[in-house]
């Protein structure tokens, strides 16, 4: 590769080195992430020839949506595709929070219970349950929440589970990703095992699965080993950086049932909501998503491991197995938070120019540094790094459309940071 490109956008010769030296040593590992993102790649236009989808799924409507045949088909070749009896998949969805909030409100009743065994959710959940006080969260509706925080190796605390589950105990929310967390990420198998041990104490517990940043990253969904919901953003991974806005549930078809008829009205369910001319964009995302994963796993690999041989702890390490697209870095301290994101940004095709700070962002309790020059706002399948201001000072580093983005993305990091005299420069 001629270095002058990388010259001109910023990269300097030593941090060019370095990276060439660590990507010869992932050589094996992306020919693994290849292998995944092919299967996945089938199974989607599998899942799309089964359900016949053809041009006229591209129609726009509007209005009700009454007998919308693009948006109706695009549920069945998510349903299809994570192997669910049903999938709600709507552009009136906003977010992935709200996707879960609609998933949460849709089930719980006054006196049930939600069970977090996973410990704290992701910060966004907390105002929805009400851990912390907001209008019209679930706690308000005389909902009750418990939770069960993770042994200190990061597996789940089964005795206490066990003791945690009783009989108001409803619902179950098993958060796969980490979140604002330095704990690691569940697998599908690992996801398959809690489901199975508190189906096994309470056989009726309805089990959702928070599976923002782990679609496509495996060969297997958390609805293939007993979740009754999996959630999700379209502008994470489903998506595939095409959606504009949008979140699904798949799940059962009576939980799916219900879901549609809160997130619209009683009585209306799934019979309204037009798609507004965007499906298009829904079903070619989809289709493009399991590359697009693959390219952001191979970002948050290499991330890793230049991290990892520059001094700084990650999770998970380099050589650990994936199961979403997020990569931790603790980094010790805001000065390098700030440079770390600096980079992110600067790499960036939109708003590079721009440089990030610090900022109370809506739903969290503490300041956010998030670098983002996406196409599609607040888009976590294109390349971007957040993390709130506080120990230990963790970026969370995730996406890139193709895998040339997320490398120069790291790389520009990596500069950044030498840049200010941040880093051990002999480690280059």
């Amino acid at each position: 590769m001629d270095n002058k490109i990388y010259n001109k956008l910023g990269i300097s010769d030593e941090v060019l080195c370095f990276s060439d030296k660590v990507l010869k040593e992932l050589e094996e590992r992306f020919k693994g992430i290849d292998e995944t993102a092919e299967y996945n790649q089938c199974k989607v236009i599998s899942a799309m020839q089964e359900n016949r989808v053809n041009a006229v799924c591209f129609a726009a409507t509007t209005g009700y949506g009454y007998d919308d045949v693009g948006r109706d088909n695009l549920e069945k070749v998510y349903a299809s595709c994570f192997n669910t009896e049903a999938a709600l998949v709507r552009p009136q969805i906003t977010c992935g929070t709200h996707a879960l909030a609609v998933a949460l409100s849709a089930i719980l009743r006054p006196g049930d219970e939600l069970l977090s065994p996973v410990g704290k959710p992701y910060d966004t959940l907390e105002e929805v349950i009400g851990i912390r006080e907001s209008k019209c969260s679930l706690k308000e509706f005389g909902i009750t929440y418990s939770q069960v925080d993770l042994l200190q190796d990061g597996t789940f605390d089964y005795e206490k589970i066990k003791k945690a589950i009783n009989e108001k105990t409803k619902m179950v929310t098993i958060q796969r990703s980490k979140g604002y967390q330095t704990r690691p990420t569940f697998s599908v198998s690992q996801i398959g095992e809690i489901i199975s041990f508190v189906k096994s104490i309470k056989p009726d517990i309805i089990c959702m699965v928070d599976n923002c940043y782990g679609e496509f990253v495996e060969k297997t969904e958390p609805s293939e080993v007993g979740a009754d919901m999996i959630v999700g953003s379209l502008i994470k991974n489903p998506g595939g950086g095409l959606a504009p806005i949008g979140g699904y549930i798949c799940g059962t078809s009576e939980c799916i049932e219900k879901c549609a008829y809160r997130l619209s009205a009683p009585g209306l369910g799934q019979e309204v909501g037009a798609n507004l001319g965007i499906m298009p964009a829904f079903y070619q995302g989809f289709f493009m998503a399991p590359t697009v994963v693959s390219g952001a796993l191979k970002g948050a690999i290499f991330a890793a491991r230049c991290y990892e041989k520059l001094g700084f702890k990650v999770v998970p390490n380099s050589t650990e197995s994936r199961h979403d697209i997020i990569q931790a870095v603790e980094l010790g301290s805001k000065e390098r938070m700030l440079a770390f994101c600096k980079g992110i940004q600067a790499a960036a095709p939109v708003d590079s120019y721009v440089t990030p700070e610090p900022w109370a962002m809506p739903g969290y309790d503490s300041e956010v540094i998030m670098a983002a020059g996406a196409f599609v706002q607040g888009s976590s399948i294109e390349l971007s790094a957040d993390g709130p201001i506080r120990a230990p000072y963790a970026v969370y580093f995730q996406g890139g459309l193709t895998w040339y983005h997320a490398k120069l993305g790291i790389m520009m990091s990596i500069q950044k940071l030498y840049e200010a005299g941040l880093l051990n420069k002999e480690l280059l």
